[in-house]
């Protein structure tokens, strides 16, 4: 059974990868849920993957996303 942290991470990582993918390096080129190709289940997650001061997936006002630390 994966923990509650291990489920974060892993999704996290998904869409930063889609992100990443999408060349949404920085809140000028932000995109949309469409533009990602989220699915479902990162689309539940985004709220809490780029809510936090300290995320690196981070949530313009017109919401289009985008990452701030290209690991």
């Amino acid at each position: 059974m994966e923990t509650a942290v291990g489920n974060f991470v892993k999704m996290e990582q998904s869409i930063r990868a889609k992100l990443l993918t999408a060349k949404a390096l920085s809140k000028e080129k932000a995109v949309t849920i469409q533009e990602a190709d989220f699915d479902m289940q990162e689309q539940n997650w985004l709220n809490y993957v780029a809510g936090g001061l300290f995320a690196e997936v981070k949530k313009t006002t017109d919401r289009r996303y985008y990452i701030t630390n290209q690991r």
